[in-house]
């Protein structure tokens, strides 16, 4: 495990904020200091601010190396799983339910005198440990949580930390998450997020392909747990994942600030079929970030076990595939009114006809995913504009339509280039009041549509 002696530590506490690759360049000024150590303590509690800034409150936090920093969750992303789970267990009558993740977690439970066991009821296991951000945040939700971890510098890491954080009672495993999955207690349910790059450091596409492969390994997942949670990568393709996996119950696209994060996806042993899968599309505000712990904190169980109250706080959108399939799509080449551009999320998860449909919006063309409508829609997630003109990439229309226009934010939606070619075609730099789309309408027209946000 990283010691950390008492003159390092007084360091990396009284230069957390300095410049990490200036303090490297000058570690032979400060004699005794392990600089090592301290240089990726002082770079994780810069990332925690950003990432998880519940965390970096709290002293003495160990941080492990950057690979593993930056390939665990968000505190935002951590809180909606937590909020995921506790809504589904209030649902199914479940009466534990635990008000926090920083709250002292009632993890002992009463043995049984006759059987001298711990009970089942309330049991969770966080199969790939790592960091241990998820199951922070998720092990209070339970009676009885287990972290595993193959790499035991991660594991002494996570027994510090959850000390400090009054996780002391999360039992902590050091051993292949798959290898312990054969021999592990039944559970109420499992967290497991496979690691996305193959032997070589590429990126994958496929759930297969994935390490662990989940899709083998579902059976003896749902064999041991009546829940399972799967995080995935957005790069993830969310239809095949969904249809090569057997026990999906519901899928999670979750975005932060409008940026794609990350792909839940929960399996159980009551599943639908892939097209009747409730797909929700959510987008996390880490400015309202504070706002959601409250709420999370506070969420009275009991309000949660209702039939429409299945989608967790907050989710922007929500649609089966085949509600997407039987949806109607009306397109226009007449970019008049105001423009919309949905979530991340939405995008992502491809309910491209399903958004147009619900709020009554034309589509501009069916590869550019922006809608327009006469007038404003209030609700809609995604940004929105209104539309001030449009010319074809023609240089005299253009100069006509954007006149003395030095800045504007630039967007590509089914148009040939980039942004940095666009904007050098344009003369504008990035920024200002203007937004302008580059896009293809409906008669495959190529536009500029010059836009002010609403």
């Amino acid at each position: 495990m990283t010691v950390i002696d008492e003159f390092t530590r007084k360091f990396i506490h009284s230069h957390r904020k300095d410049d990490v690759r200036s303090l490297a360049l000058q570690s032979q000024k400060y004699k005794g200091v392990n600089m090592p150590i301290a240089l990726t303590q002082i770079a994780g509690w810069k990332k925690a601010v950003e990432k998880i800034p519940a965390w970096s409150k709290v002293e003495d936090i160990l941080y492990p190396v950057h690979l593993s920093l930056e390939q665990c969750s968000s505190e935002s992303t951590a809180l909606f799983k937590a909020d995921i789970i506790r809504k589904m267990r209030a649902k199914n009558g479940d009466e534990y339910l635990q008000k926090g993740p920083f709250t002292t977690p009632d993890l002992r439970q009463e043995k049984d005198s006759s059987t001298n066991e711990l009970s089942q009821k309330g049991s969770f296991a966080d199969l790939t440990g790592g960091f241990g951000i998820d199951c922070a945040f998720l092990a209070p939700l339970f009676h009885r949580a287990t972290y595993i971890e193959r790499q035991q510098e991660l594991c002494e890491i996570a027994s510090h930390n959850y000390s400090l954080l009054g996780l002391d009672k999360v039992e902590i495993i050091h051993e292949d998450g798959c290898n312990h999955l054969k021999r592990m207690s039944p559970v109420d349910w499992i967290f497991i997020d496979p690691a996305r790059r193959d032997k070589q450091g590429g990126k994958v596409f496929a759930i297969a392909d994935c390490e662990p492969n989940v899709v083998e390994l579902e059976p003896s997942l749902l064999e041991k747990a009546e829940q399972v949670m799967i995080k995935l990568s957005p790069m993830l393709d969310l239809s095949q994942a969904m249809n090569e996996l057997k026990g999906v119950e519901a899928a999670y696209v979750v975005s932060v600030d409008n940026e794609c994060k990350e792909l839940l996806i929960i399996l159980g042993r009551n599943p639908v079929s892939p097209e009747q899968v409730p797909v929700h599309c959510v987008n996390l505000s880490t400015k309202k970030n504070r706002d959601f712990q409250l709420q999370y904190l506070d969420y009275p169980a009991e309000t949660s076990a209702t039939e429409n109250d299945c989608i967790p706080y907050p989710s922007d959108f929500s649609f089966t595939r085949e509600q997407e399939s039987n949806s109607i799509c009306n397109y226009t080449a007449q970019p008049e009114g105001y423009l919309y551009e949905p979530n991340a999320s939405i995008l992502k998860a491809g309910a491209f006809k399903s958004i147009a449909m619900i709020y009554q919006l034309k589509k501009l063309h069916p590869n550019s995913h922006l809608y327009v409508s006469d007038n404003l829609i209030d609700g809609l997630p995604g940004r929105r504009f209104h539309i001030n003109g449009v010319s074809s990439p023609n240089k005299k229309e253009l100069f006509e339509l954007l006149g003395g226009i030095k800045k504007a934010n630039l967007s590509i939606r089914n148009f040939p280039g980039t942004t940095a070619e666009l904007g050098k075609k344009l003369n504008v730099k990035d920024g200002g009041d203007i937004y302008l789309f580059a896009t293809t309408l409906a008669d495959e027209q190529k536009v500029i549509i010059h836009c002010e946000k609403c």
